[in-house]
């Protein structure tokens, strides 16, 4: 272990520590996400995903960030990505029980929200396919491009007020990769098993989980990066 990884160690420590010793700091977050849902989506995909896309470079190259790898504009490219996060979870979890209930399950909206018991793993299980099979696969070839975007343009803030070339970036992603491993594999073997859990957990503390699994992300990046350059 590095000197800098003891240094992310300990500041990540540092960081989430009074969450878990500090009753003050953990009714303000429960308070505040409750009253700003999207404003609290924006900061945890904003810290968290871009910290895991940081992780993912560590394991390419060795190094946390370097020149035109842009933390900052990832960071926000990651908070706009988070509030479309949140509404594809107050859509799905809203509309998919809502759906079951239409196909003949008609305790599924209740399900939903009573402790565990089998019909709420399967009502979250189908939250959490419909979301994964209908909306994943297009946030994650948008990140990809907004990604592409921004190393294109050396990782400065001012990419963020640039046109986005899409005639350009998407002809050059590696769909072979993108499909054979970040969708085929990543979604039916991680994301959806991952948001399965997700939806079982209370309503406030949905996104937050789904922001720490984003620092999982940020490897499979890596791992999708390894795989298209040939290593």
């Amino acid at each position: 272990m590095k000197r800098n990884d003891i240094y992310v160690l300990a500041g990540t420590v540092a960081l989430l520590l009074p969450f878990f010793v500090s009753e003050t700091v953990y009714n303000f977050y429960v308070d505040f996400n409750a009253n700003h849902g999207m404003i609290t989506s924006f900061i945890k995909f904003a810290v968290l995903a871009t910290f895991g896309e940081a992780i993912g470079l560590r394991i390419r190259t060795g190094a946390y960030n370097h020149p035109g790898f842009g933390l900052l504009p990832r960071a926000v490219i990651w908070g706009m990505l988070g509030l479309t996060i949140k509404l594809a979870f107050v859509l799905f979890a809203s509309g998919v029980p809502v759906f079951l209930a239409y196909m003949g399950l008609e305790s599924a909206p209740t399900a939903i929200k009573a402790y565990f018991t089998w019909s709420k793993l399967f009502v979250a299980f189908s939250i959490s396919l419909l979301m994964n099979v209908i909306y994943a696969p297009i946030m994650m070839t948008i990140h990809k491009i907004t990604d592409t975007h921004i190393m294109n343009n050396g990782g400065t803030l001012s990419c963020l007020l640039k046109p986005i070339k899409f005639g350009d970036i998407l002809p050059s992603i590696n769909w072979k990769v993108q499909w054979e491993f970040v969708f085929a594999k990543t979604i039916p073997y991680f994301w959806i098993p991952a948001h399965t859990i997700t939806f079982l957990l209370p309503a406030d503390f949905q996104v937050l989980f789904a922001a720490i699994l984003s620092v999982a992300l940020g490897v499979f990046l890596a791992i999708a990066s390894l795989k298209g350059s040939g290593k």
